[in-house]
C-alpha cells in the first residue's frame, strides 16, 4: 500500500545539483525546454542569480534549450531572477497544480516529450511535473536553512525517498 501511495511522488531521476546534470546528453535525446524551480534548486532561498546560474543559463542557450523559471513566489523575486539569467518566467505558479506547468510548455513551445523539469521538492516540483507527464529531475537542496513549512515537508520527503531508494519503484 505504501508503495503505491508514494509512487506518484517519485522523481524520474535524482541529481546532486542542477549544475551537475549532463544537459548536452539530454538535448541529444530530444529535450528542448527546461522548466526550473528557483529557490534551493539554482540558488539559496531568496538569493539573487549568481554567476554560476548566469553561466548555466548561457550554456543552455548555446546548446539550444529554451528555459523558464516556474515559482510559487511573487513577481518581484521571480522576474528579477529570470531577467538576470535571461529566462522566461511564471510567478505564483500554484505548484503542484498543472496550470503553471502547461503554461510553461506553451511559452517554451515544447510538449511533455521535449520538456524537463528540475527542482528540489517532491511535493511541489516533482509531483506537479509528474501529474503533467513531464520528465523530472530532483536535485538536492542547495541550502539547509529553510522556512519552517519546507522543513516539515522535508521530513515527509525523507519517508518517500526511503521507499524510492529501497527499489520499490516498478
Amino acid at each position: 500500500m505504501h508503495k503505491k501511495l508514494f509512487e506518484s511522488f517519485y522523481p524520474d531521476e535524482c541529481a546532486d545539483s542542477a549544475y551537475s546534470i549532463d544537459y548536452q546528453s539530454l538535448y541529444d535525446k530530444g529535450y528542448r525546454g527546461i522548466i526550473y524551480d528557483i529557490d534551493n534548486t539554482l540558488v539559496p532561498h531568496g538569493a539573487p542569480a549568481d554567476e554560476r546560474a548566469k553561466k548555466l543559463f548561457g550554456r543552455l542557450k548555446d546548446i539550444g534549450y529554451s528555459c523558464l523559471v516556474l515559482s510559487n513566489n511573487k513577481k518581484p523575486r521571480v522576474k528579477s531572477f529570470a531577467d538576470d539569467v535571461g529566462a522566461k518566467y511564471i510567478y505564483k505558479a500554484g505548484k503542484p497544480g498543472r496550470r503553471g506547468y502547461h503554461e510553461a510548455m506553451m511559452r517554451l513551445g515544447t510538449d511533455v516529450s521535449t520538456t524537463l523539469f528540475i527542482g528540489d521538492q517532491l511535493f511541489t516540483d516533482v509531483w506537479g511535473a509528474r501529474r503533467c507527464g513531464i520528465r523530472n529531475i530532483l536535485v538536492s537542496p542547495i541550502d539547509k536553512k529553510e522556512e519552517i513549512q519546507i522543513i516539515l515537508k522535508r521530513y515527509l520527503e525523507r519517508i518517500v525517498m526511503h521507499f524510492y531508494r529501497r527499489g520499490t519503484r516498478t
